[in-house]
């Protein structure tokens, strides 16, 4: 009888631990869109150290990450990477007296903020590329118009901030011509909860955005899977 107990308490504990990647090939292969794991962007190394696959020892990949960074939102409270830990993060750039391609881009971000509101894993953050004149104020007024949810931030700072975050943290440029003109990157960027970039999109694209959505999914579905996974 004490053997029964012991194997079905065997049986339940296999199940549990096989239960989130069960739902997550469900997800993945078997729903309605096939998913493919999202691609890593930015240089890459090969670690001193390996992981086992198979039998095999498999050298380890360090991937680009963001750099920490010190930034300012429209409430005026600081954000850095360490206040977006653990976060799926969607980044996009802007500044508030641009003509009407911001205000596309930033429609489509604000549908997206409000699909996710209640996601905890997610959160939206807009940078300004003038903060010379996007001041705090500037952005809580700026922002208003948008009624924004907590999810989605904006951001200001410096240019000896986020220039170089964009160049060298987000591998995008933004350059500042003069006379209140800018040219940057029209890039909505995805990055995983490692800090990683796992994709680009063209803002003012329906169908680029609606591409965002779909990967959202599948890096929440990632993170979800990661999360539940035991470690030994």
């Amino acid at each position: 009888m004490r053997k029964t107990n012991i194997l079905k308490k065997i049986i339940i504990l296999a199940l549990i631990l096989a239960l989130p990647g069960f739902l997550y090939y469900l997800l993945m292969v078997k729903g309605k869109n096939v998913y493919h794991a999202l691609t890593i962007f930015g240089p890459k190394e090969v670690a001193k150290t390996t992981h086992r696959v198979n039998g095999k020892d498999i050298p380890d990949t360090i991937y680009h990450t963001l750099k920490d960074f010190e930034l300012y939102n429209q409430d005026g409270k600081t954000v850095t990477l360490a206040s977006l830990q653990n976060k799926i993060v969607v980044f996009s750039f802007f500044y508030s007296h641009c003509p009407t391609f911001c205000n596309q881009v930033n429609v489509n971000i604000d549908s997206l903020a409000k699909e996710y509101n209640t996601n905890k894993l997610l959160s939206f953050a807009s940078i300004t590329v003038d903060p010379e004149n996007d001041s705090v104020g500037a952005l809580k007024t700026y922002s208003e118009k948008y009624h924004p949810t907590p999810n989605w931030q904006f951001l200001t700072g410096d240019t000896a901030t986020i220039y170089p975050m964009a160049r060298n943290g987000f591998l995008v440029n933004v350059l500042d011509e003069g006379n209140g003109n800018f040219i940057y990157s029209d890039k909505v960027i995805l990055m995983d909860e490692h800090k990683r970039i796992r994709g680009y999109y063209t803002g003012a694209d329906p169908d680029e955005m609606a591409r965002l959505d779909n990967e959202i999914k599948v890096l929440i579905s990632e993170q979800l899977l990661n999360d539940s996974t035991p470690e030994y």
